[in-house]
């Protein structure tokens, strides 16, 4: 049997083994590394050392060796899944998309419903997108909670992905939020400087290090008040999960509607009053360097219709900035 494949510009740069495991996942590797002492793979024609780092058009050729099975079909084509994000920006690298509320990024435990990564895909797929066996999908390269609105990048290449990762890991995206938090707030603008635990320390990690706490920083400026809540923007130095809810509940006013750290009570007059049927928290904004260009890229979603409608119930005045 004979399998030939073309280097594309996404997996150039990768050792001939990594390339070589990604798309004959069901042959050992001890035979993998076989095939490539006798000669029975080639790039570009010529006998290849397993560590050689490939080039975008190389061809590799691989004798006598069973590729992986395509497997069942995908339950659904890409034509059949919906796209209910908006597209706010988008070019050769990445897809910016303004998230609706109640769409999870990922898929996870008990989550049986499409996700952002599903969509993104299909949406990009039907766009002519081609991803070859074994090589880098798109994915988004960041997260917001599954019931927070607003935008979300997603990275179209592999090399995209490194450098946003690097961007988010090192803190150089700015990120803004709106939120609507319970109470009247004094200070016209604060800052939240207070460790947060670990979210997803497992029990064995605690019992061997004790209970770690993570650096988390929430800066607030008050944009408007009614008798019980107050519309706040929000910016975060580091991006810890859950960080505006946990911190806005721990200084005595959570985010109006959410049902994991909020006041229950609250909410539940909030829903009658205000019909607020969502979490109010809204990513609305978002400044990077463009992985690909190192240009400055800011994007910004509105605030979504049944937001803006629950403020005027709750008798607050606001007016969005103009972003032209």
């Amino acid at each position: 049997m004979k399998l030939e494949y073309k280097v594309t510009e996404d997996a150039a740069g990768q050792r001939l083994d990594k390339f070589l495991r990604k798309r004959l996942s069901d042959v050992p590797l001890s035979h993998l590394y076989k095939l490539v002492r006798t000669k029975k793979v080639r790039v570009n024609g010529n006998r290849a050392d397993i560590a050689r780092l490939l080039q975008e058009g190389d061809i590799v050729v691989v004798h006598a060796a069973q590729g992986k099975p395509e497997g069942p079909p995908p339950e659904r084509p890409a034509s059949a899944i919906p796209q209910d994000f908006a597209i706010l920006y988008e070019d050769a690298h990445i897809l910016v998309c303004d998230k609706p509320a109640g769409l999870p990024i990922h898929p996870g435990t008990g989550i049986t419903s499409d996700t952002l990564v599903d969509q993104a895909r299909a949406y990009l797929e039907r766009q002519g997108l081609e991803v070859p066996e074994g090589e880098f999908k798109p994915s988004p390269a960041h997260r917001i909670d599954r019931e927070t609105s607003g935008v979300v990048v997603v990275a179209k290449t592999r090399q995209a992905m490194v450098r946003l990762t690097e961007i988010f890991t090192a803190g150089e995206a700015k990120k803004t939020y709106l939120a609507l938090a319970k109470g009247r707030f004094q200070k016209e603008r604060g800052t939240v400087d207070l460790r947060l635990p670990e979210h997803q320390q497992t029990f064995a990690s605690k019992q061997v290090r004790g209970l770690n706490l993570q650096e988390a920083v929430t800066h607030f400026t008050k944009l408007s008040g009614g008798a019980e809540a107050t519309l706040l923007e929000l910016n975060i130095e580091t991006g810890r999960t859950h960080q505006i809810r946990r911190h806005l509940a721990s200084i005595g006013h959570p985010v109006v509607g959410d049902a994991r750290y909020g006041d229950f009570a609250f909410n539940r007059r909030a829903r009658a009053s205000m019909g607020l049927k969502r979490m109010f928290l809204h990513s609305t904004r978002l400044a990077l360097v463009h992985p690909a260009t190192g240009k400055r890229l800011a994007v910004s979603s509105p605030l979504p219709a049944e937001l803006t409608e629950a403020l005027g119930r709750a008798g607050i005045a606001w007016k969005a900035p103009s972003t032209g």
